[in-house]
């Protein structure tokens, strides 16, 4: 496996990759991988002749009062991960490898940068579009795998491969759970036993949003207000958001007669999580 640092080395490697007509898969990452990342390689490895990773804790998306320079970081373990996983290169760029001094272009979808964890996180979408638009400029991949956690991410990155029409598949891979329903995170680390038992409410919310769905009950609002019953019995998880959208374009539905995406998000500490669920008429 080769660890490139470099975005000529990158672009270099993967360039030699498409002239023998090999299909390269990209699976963007900041890092602190679980399984919920290897669930990506994994789909990677089955439809693509390379498979990349990248591992970049970007400092663009994270906003100044939030958790850049904790966030949890261990690249001889992550590289080993990947190693075993059979990735065939890893980008490790270092922040001034991505952002030369003086760069003024960002990218901002609009409409969507401002919708959801956008709401809150102000300028954190413009991070993330910017940096994974940087990454398929370099790496110029022909698939790229990201995980239904980040719902709204995805709409936004497909946005931008449709707007800008870039040559790039983008494949979105189920959320890995852990056995007692709470989607994996590398922000997961961050809880104290006590704060990991109350994250459960995030899925048991969306999970009672199912089933008073698949009851019959199609209107947004009766089913946000039970969802957020379930978050008033327990007062040390803050709720950020939970909205009912269309998943394409983040827009808030009154009542789900297409497939539309429950979303939330909630602090518990200073930590926040995020976690869905697409319903399906």
């Amino acid at each position: 496996m080769n660890v490139l640092r470099t975005i000529e080395e990158a672009r270099k490697r993967s360039r030699a990759a498409g002239s023998r007509g090999a299909r390269v898969g990209l699976v963007p990452t900041m890092g602190a991988l679980h399984e919920g990342h290897l669930s990506l390689i994994r789909a990677a490895k089955a439809k693509s002749d390379i498979v990349a990773a990248s591992i970049f804790v970007n400092p663009t998306q994270f906003g100044p009062n939030e958790d850049f320079a904790r966030y949890p970081r261990d690249l001889d373990r992550d590289l080993g991960l990947l190693e075993r996983e059979g990735v065939d290169f890893v980008f490790v760029p270092s922040v001034e490898e991505m952002y030369p001094e003086q760069g003024v272009t960002w990218i901002t979808v609009e409409g969507l940068s401002e919708r959801l964890c956008g709401k809150s996180r102000p300028g954190h979408f413009r991070g993330v579009a910017t940096v994974v638009a940087k990454l398929f400029n370099i790496v110029s991949p022909d698939l790229a795998f990201f995980g239904q956690k980040d719902a709204a991410q995805v709409a936004i990155i497909r946005r931008i491969v449709r707007d800008l029409n870039m040559p790039v598949q983008i494949e979105v891979v189920p959320i890995v759970r852990e056995s007692d329903g709470l989607a994996l995170s590398s922000r997961n680390a961050y809880l104290n036993p006590e704060q990991r038992k109350d994250a459960l409410v995030l899925f048991g919310a969306l999970n009672g949003v199912r089933e008073l769905f698949e009851k019959g009950e199609r209107g947004s609002a009766a089913l946000i207000r039970a969802a957020k019953a379930d978050f008033e019995r327990i007062p040390a998880v803050r709720l950020d958001y939970f909205e009912i959208v269309d998943p394409d374009d983040l827009t808030p539905v009154t009542a789900i007669n297409k497939r539309s995406l429950v979303a939330v998000a909630a602090f518990l500490g200073g930590t926040r999580l995020i976690d869905n669920i697409v319903l399906e008429p």
